[in-house]
């Protein structure tokens, strides 16, 4: 079986799209999420229009 990775929860998500807002860099908001920089790329490219 594969593993289990936890998912961003609505609040993590507010959280990343206020950063972005503000132009904090990607490593900087996976540094404070204590998320992969992958994770936080692969959330933006998800969400993104």
């Amino acid at each position: 079986m594969g593993r289990c990775y936890p998912h961003q929860n609505l609040r993590e998500r507010r959280k990343l799209a206020k950063w972005l807002e503000a132009q904090i860099s990607v490593k900087e908001i996976a540094d404070n999420l204590c998320r992969a920089p992958s994770t936080i790329y692969r959330e933006i490219k998800r969400n993104s229009y």
